[in-house]
């Protein structure tokens, strides 16, 4: 399975408390609930088609728990949603719970690269992280995302956690789709593209030529 991230994000790389203001105030951050004003149709539909492609999920312990309080009481099984999240393998690396509640979850006491490596050598199309900032932020850092599935918000928040902190692996993405919505969300999809490729800009009698690698 390659491994997906899907997160919303400010214009200013805000990922933290998208949904509302107690959804969490970690480090004092007081700006919960920045998406909900931009929360339309298109934006459902696009949430909906990332979704699609799920084969089973790796959740940070305070995504889980948030997810969990939720969506196992939604029970229509044509929410297209609720039928992935309720009913697909869900893998939660975490050293402080000890019991999962929620239907087919899977608890993940080992070393996380080894782990995470482990679930993608599964067959399937995606292993799917949602939110989960820490553990995206440790995904990262070891090189293990295959893809970047981003929803960036018109708002700049000026603080609080952000989806690409200070020692994250350089990498270059190659952007595969993009879409809008009517309020101004641009949904951006990367695959990895490897490392990053760097040139230099030379001046040579007066004009400017781009060198590459």
């Amino acid at each position: 399975m390659k491994l997906t991230v899907t997160t919303f994000v400010s214009l200013d790389g805000v990922l933290q408390g998208p949904g509302g203001p107690e959804e969490d105030r970690t480090g004092g951050f007081d700006l919960g609930g920045w998406l909900i004003p931009y929360a339309d149709q298109g934006f459902g539909e696009i949430v909906v088609d990332w979704f699609a492609d799920a084969d089973a999920f790796l959740l940070g312990r305070r995504s889980y728990q948030l997810l969990s309080s939720h969506w196992p009481n939604v029970t229509d099984p044509n929410d297209p949603i609720a039928a992935k999240l309720n009913t697909l393998p869900k893998y939660v690396p975490s050293s402080t719970l000890t019991t999962l509640d929620w239907a087919n979850s899977h608890l993940l006491t080992g070393d996380l690269v080894e782990e995470v490596t482990r679930l993608k050598a599964q067959p399937g199309q995606a292993l799917q992280v949602h939110g989960s900032g820490r553990l995206i932020q440790a995904l990262l850092a070891a090189g293990l995302v295959d893809e970047l599935r981003l929803l960036t918000f018109p708002v700049v928040l000026g603080t609080g956690q952000r989806l690409f902190e200070a020692g994250t692996l350089p990498a270059a993405w190659r952007l595969t789709d993009v879409r809008s919505t009517d309020p101004g969300v641009i949904a951006h999809t990367y695959a990895y593209a490897g490392r990053p490729a760097l040139g230099n800009i030379v001046v040579t009698d007066g004009q400017e030529e781009l060198v590459m690698p």
